[in-house]
């Protein structure tokens, strides 16, 4: 592509705009300049290759966030400077440490994609990060006017010295301020320090009464700094020292410049790596900027923009526009009022495009299409020149005979009010001439203009169809909707009707319209309409569509999670019916074949066989049990526990299967529990049971059996054992209440009150009432075989 057209082009549809928002997003200098300097690809494998790394560094940035980039210099330049055998600096050394650490940050980033590549794992395969050089410069280096002590231990001893003999310098003049001898002839009792020497301000009127050598004189003259004699031989051992120190330090310098030239490759190698890939991720930052997405590329020469919006204008705001070009026309001729959008939408055209061959996310929708052109050509704008003078018209013409002479095959060529400032009728005939001529060359065309012979063009000619940009009459504003197929109508009349033209010059005007040209504009007006009928029907139509297609797939998943579920509920009844066969058919076997065993026995050891034969049919059933009706594993409210200890009797629910059943045994230590759904038993854990509590209400009382006229009264009824299980402790009160009363009537002196173990609330409970109630005489916990503690005994008076 002519680098010159292609500079014209960029600025031309806003291209340079896009760049400029791109390299803002940039995080470094050499990104910013890779995003200034973007150029769009006519090579088919650079536009999928560079679109695939934007829409792979979004995913990940979607995921994980965007990388740190920070730190990150041109240590390119550095190493330039080391070749040459220069000394890097500590600002040099330490970039060249904060681009290492950066480097390791990166790659750390990228190796969190848990081996999965994509179109990036090649620049982070390419950081190679050296661990041994970055904590060399942090150790050496605090910042840039500091070496740390640490560098060598020779620095370390040099700056071990140079304190000491400050402090013995410091301390000798010291003497001096503080002497009786010396003290008239200071200007002040201070130690200062004079081209890199510790000094005391002397009078000058007094410098004979210090002996010493002279540094400075203050701006009036009246105060000499004098490095008194007795000083001098220690300031020079400081003096000495501090050279030693800058030595140590530039051979240090040096040092580290060394390492860094052994692994000048890597640090340029990852300095590259980094400034494409920060590059990639300002690619993704612009794309969620702006809703971007990669459109389809496709291998024949069309595009298709999908709800479609220009780049650079309010993404809240902005009409979209969908337009194709290259499928069934390849030329395309937009008409409609000024400031309705015509040249916005050329430039939409032409702007995505370009921007897709540079491989940037567009504002379109996902299903869109785009190709690789070999070049774009726009004359859009008036570009009038005084200077070669050039009218308006003359400019446009001295582009499209530029645009002819370079238009071909896998060109797109964009001309915006083809004809206009000349005179209508050449200027019309002149626009389907060049036209033509284009599409003779084998290019696609989107042109705009106000020519109704172009409409007519458009109409009669195949391969040629008309687009609008829509205009609403009544309120005499742009839509900015683009209409394939439609040609616009001239509103010239009822707009002037609208801005309060008299009626008689409009009527006039309209009786001095030929009559092909009002039959026309009828014509397009009657389509107007049509087409705005049948917009508004498609949108109804696509409206029910789209939710007719959202309740079905509501309805799809909702049966086919139905479905997975009744197939998992059938394998699992199968599985466990063939295991409960299998089972009784081995426990079966097993009973005949230990019954057969104690028959082979001798009579003395038969009840021994019978006890071991009794005791390894529980164990093996046990077993059986384990295996064949295993622990059901359902779901529930993980917030929800269970208030109590379950014990035999209690109401629950089986949450998954949403029946109500009743503990038939105890929990044991793993927390399984057997409990009666129907007529069926089943074995689950107690996390999967919640407690029934609905059944837990004070018992009615109870009406007595009657036979005839004879009442039986309570005895006739009266059992000597009271269930309190699965009670509250107030209720529980209530029915012991009413049993003693029972018991006294029936004329039973003992009762026997069932409470359970569980957690001993309960039995507290049955306690403190049995303590205070003056019907009882004594009570007491059960025995073995009575019930143990799971019982009290009661007596009454």
């Amino acid at each position: 592509m002519d680098e010159d057209r292609f500079i014209k082009a960029v600025k031309t549809l806003e291209f340079d705009k896009i760049r400029e928002e791109l390299a803002s997003l940039c995080p470094t200098s050499a990104s910013k300049e890779m995003a200034e300097s973007l150029m769009p690809s006519n090579i088919r494998l650079v536009v999928e290759q560079t679109l695939k790394e934007t829409t792979d560094a979004k995913a990940m940035q979607r995921i994980k966030g965007m990388p740190s980039f920070s730190g990150i210099i041109n240590v390119k330049d550095s190493m330039e400077k080391a070749e040459k055998g220069a000394t890097l600096t500590t600002e040099e050394l330490l970039g060249i440490g904060r681009a290492l650490q950066a480097a390791k940050s990166v790659k750390e980033y990228g190796n969190t994609s848990h081996g999965e590549e994509n179109s990036l794992t090649q620049y982070f395969d390419g950081i190679q990060p050296v661990d041994s050089l970055e904590s060399h410069i942090r150790k050496c280096i605090i910042s840039v006017d500091m070496i740390s002590d640490e560098a060598s231990e020779k620095l370390y001893d040099i700056r071990r010295h140079i304190r000491h003999e400050n402090e013995r310098v410091k301390n000798l003049l010291k003497k001096y301020i503080s002497s009786p001898q010396y003290a008239p002839f200071l200007m002040e009792h201070i130690v200062t320090m004079r081209d890199g020497r510790y000094v005391i301000p002397v009078k000058s009127e007094n410098k004979n009464d210090v002996k010493g050598i002279v540094h400075d004189t203050s701006s009036s003259g009246s105060t000499l700094f004098i490095e008194p004699i007795g000083v001098v031989e220690a300031n020079n051992t400081l003096r000495i020292l501090e050279k030693q120190e800058q030595e140590e330090i530039e051979r240090i310098l040096s040092m580290l410049t060394s390492e860094c030239l052994a692994v000048s490759d890597k640090l340029t190698v990852n300095y590259d790596c980094l400034t494409i890939l920060a590059f990639i991720f300002a690619k993704s930052q612009l794309s969620y900027r702006m809703d971007g997405c990669a459109p389809v590329i496709s291998d024949k020469c069309e595009l298709e923009i999908v709800r479609g919006k220009h780049p650079l204008l309010n993404k809240e705001t902005a009409v979209p526009i969908t337009v194709d070009l290259g499928k069934k026309f390849d030329t395309l001729v937009i008409t409609g009022p000024n400031t309705g959008g015509k040249t916005v939408s050329i430039k939409t055209i032409g702007l995505y495009q370009m921007m897709v061959q540079a491989g940037l996310h567009v504002p379109v929708d996902e299903n869109s299409k785009a190709c690789v052109f070999d070049d774009i050509l726009a004359d859009i704008g008036d570009e009038q020149s005084i200077e070669q003078s050039l009218s308006t018209f003359s400019s446009h013409m001295v582009n499209v005979v530029d645009i002819i002479d370079r238009a071909d095959k896998g060109t797109l060529v964009l001309l915006d009010e083809l004809g206009a400032g000349t005179d209508p009728v050449e200027g019309a005939a002149l626009a389907v001439s060049i036209i033509e001529k284009i599409r003779e060359k084998g290019a696609l065309c989107a042109a705009t203009t106000h020519y109704a012979e172009l409409k007519s063009y458009a109409i009669s000619t195949d391969g040629v169809t008309n687009a609008s940009c829509e205009f609403d009459v009544s309120t005499l504003r742009p839509t900015y909707r683009l209409i394939i197929g439609t040609p616009g109508k001239s509103n010239a009349f009822a707009i002037s009707s609208k801005l309060g033209l008299p009626k008689d010059v409009i009527d006039n005007a309209e009786r001095l319209v030929s009559g092909n040209d009002k039959r026309f504009e009828n014509v397009i007006e009657k389509l107007e309409i049509a087409r705005i009928e049948m917009e508004k029907a498609r949108s109804e139509a696509y409206d029910l569509l789209s939710q007719a297609k959202k309740t079905k797939e509501e309805s799809d998943a909702k049966l086919s999670k139905q479905l997975e579920q009744a197939e998992k509920e059938l394998e699992r009844a199968r599985v466990q019916a063939v295991g409960m066969v299998e089972g009784a058919k081995a426990s079966s076997e097993f009973i005949f074949s230990q019954i057969e065993k104690v028959k082979n026995s001798k009579e003395d050891e038969k009840k021994e066989r019978v006890k071991q034969a009794r005791e390894s049919l529980r164990q093996y059933l046990s077993k059986a049990s384990d295996k064949y009706n295993p622990v059901v594993e359902t779901e529930k409210d993980e917030e929800y526990v269970l208030p109590r200890k379950l014990v035999v009797g209690d109401k629950i629910i089986v949450v998954n299967l949403g029946q109500h059943g009743e503990v038939v045994s105890e929990s044991d230590e793993q927390g399984n529990i057997a409990v009666r759904v129907g007529r069926a038993i089943m074995r689950t854990n107690l996390k999967n049971l919640m407690l029934d509590e609905s059944d837990y209400v004070p018992e009615k009382k109870k009406n007595y059996r009657k036979t005839g006229d004879l009442d039986l009264g309570p005895a006739a009824t009266f059992s000597p054992e009271l269930n309190l299980r699965g009670m509250y402790g107030e209720d529980a009160k209530l029915s012991i209440d009413k049993y003693l009363d029972d018991a006294q009537r029936s004329g039973v002196k003992t009762v026997t009150l069932v409470h359970g173990k569980g957690t001993g609330a309960l039995r507290k409970a049955v306690t403190e009432f049995l303590r205070t109630d003056k019907r009882v005489s004594s009570f007491r916990l059960g025995n073995s075989g009575e019930g143990d503690t799971g019982v009290t005994i009661v007596k009454l008076k």
